[in-house]
């Protein structure tokens, strides 16, 4: 089944160097040296959150030279919009947030491109319907789109297989992500003792400080996002992919149009 966008050598490098920068964006704390700006200043999370969108700008941009038809754009804009829909049902509370399993689902059925593009601009949207609005939201975009591209990425299976593999990312993925929000701004609340950042230290310190503030503090908050979205796509997975699969068909992308001259009209005297 064609994707509904074809990633090309310049949108992959596009892709490529926006996630390298949210990698950067995000892993920074574990690798720099005290004294420098970003360990001295809370400012360091502002520099990646205005340069992070620029770069999704040029991830859009190099999707669309490379071929985002109208059919994209309309199925992008609907899936935009349940996602956008279903975060506010979470409320906040609990950590489960709904829209990450169609993310997990959009993603999977139309590639891994556009599940990128769906977590970036699903996290965006959800996040002007919330008021969500600060200099978290390019770190959610970017984590988002990771979560996409990821369920685009998976082995190939159907079936049974199919969903459980689905549940199983889904459980993941909401891990990773509330370890990866974490790190924006774990660096800058806590200035003392076992969860404490502290710049200048090894990796493998900072890093288990940082795992030992995730289990402090965010996983009231993960786990039941794993177990949310784990359980709606055991239980909605194997529906929702046939659905969006008759879409795919229907809207037949990739597919090459071809005309036929009509029929010539006999001339009568």
């Amino acid at each position: 089944m064609t994707p509904a966008h074809q990633i090309t050598p310049r949108s992959a490098a596009a892709i490529g160097l926006s996630s390298l920068v949210g990698l950067l964006a995000f892993a920074w704390p574990l690798v720099v040296d005290s004294g420098t700006w970003l360990a001295d200043s809370p400012d360091g999370p502002w520099f990646f959150a205005l340069l992070v969108p620029l770069l999704l700008a040029v991830v859009v941009a190099e999707m669309s030279e490379g071929g985002i038809d109208a059919k994209t754009v309309a199925l992008l804009g609907v899936l935009t919009a349940v996602a956008a829909a279903l975060r506010p049902l979470s409320g906040g509370v609990t950590g489960f947030q709904p829209m990450f399993v169609v993310l997990i689902i959009g993603g999977r059925v139309f590639g891994p491109g556009f599940g990128f593009l769906l977590g970036s601009t699903s996290m965006l949207a959800s996040a002007l319907i919330t008021g969500g609005v600060g200099p978290w939201l390019p770190f959610q975009m970017i984590a988002a789109a990771w979560v996409g591209l990821g369920a685009g990425l998976l082995p190939r299976c159907r079936g049974r297989c199919e969903v459980a593999l689905l549940a199983g990312y889904g459980a993941m993925s909401a891990l990773a992500f509330g370890l990866l929000m974490n790190l924006w701004f774990w660096p800058f609340i806590t200035t003392e003792g076992s969860i404490a950042f502290v710049a200048g230290d090894p990796i493998s310190q900072n890093l288990g400080r940082l795992i030992a503030f995730t289990l402090a503090t965010s996983w009231g908050f993960d786990i039941p996002r794993a177990i949310g979205n784990a359980v709606l796509i055991a239980a909605l997975g194997a529906p929702a992919l046939r659905t969006l699969r008759r879409a795919h068909r229907v809207a037949a992308f990739g597919a090459v149009p071809t005309f036929t001259p009509p029929p010539a009209t006999p001339v009568t005297a």
